[in-house]
C-alpha cells in the first residue's frame, strides 16, 4: 500500500536542537523504523545514552561528534555513522553545528533511548 506523508512532526527537545520526524511512532505510527531530519546548533550536546536500536546518522552539513566505548568519532558532511544497540554513546556538535538525517531501527522512542540521568 502506498502512503503519502504530507510533512514531518516537530518533536520538542531542549537545547536548541530541532527534530522533524518524517516517519516514526509520532508522525506516521510506524514502529519498525523512524526517519528524522535534525538540526543542532553550534556547541550542542546531550546526555549519554545506551539505545536499544540501530541508528544510521547521515551528516548533511557541519559535523557530529560521537563519544562511544571505543573512543570519539567525528562525522562530517557527506559521511555516515552507524551505532549498534546496547553501546553507550554521546552526541555533540562543533563550532558549525550540524544538520543530519537519523534513521532508527526499530523506531526511536523515549523509552528505548535509555538516556543517562
Amino acid at each position: 500500500m502506498v502512503r503519502k506523508i504530507e510533512g514531518p512532526t516537530r518533536i520538542p527537545v531542549p537545547g536548541g536542537k530541532t527534530i522533524d520526524e518524517h516517519v516514526g511512532r509520532v508522525n506516521s505510527g510506524d514502529e519498525a523504523v523512524s526517519i528524522a531530519h535534525m538540526v543542532a546548533p553550534p556547541g550542542w550536546d546531550e546526555p549519554a545514552q545506551t539505545p536499544a536500536f540501530t541508528e544510521y546518522t547521515v551528516v548533511l552539513r557541519g559535523s557530529v561528534r560521537v563519544e562511544h566505548d571505543g573512543g570519539v568519532t567525528e562525522v562530517t558532511a557527506g559521511q555516515t555513522l552507524v551505532t549498534e544497540p546496547g553501546e553507550r554513546i554521546r552526541y555533540s556538535t562543533g563550532d558549525e553545528g550540524a544538520e543530519y538525517i537519523a534513521v532508527c531501527l526499530p523506531a526511536f522512542s523515549p523509552e528505548s533511548v535509555n538516556r543517562d540521568s
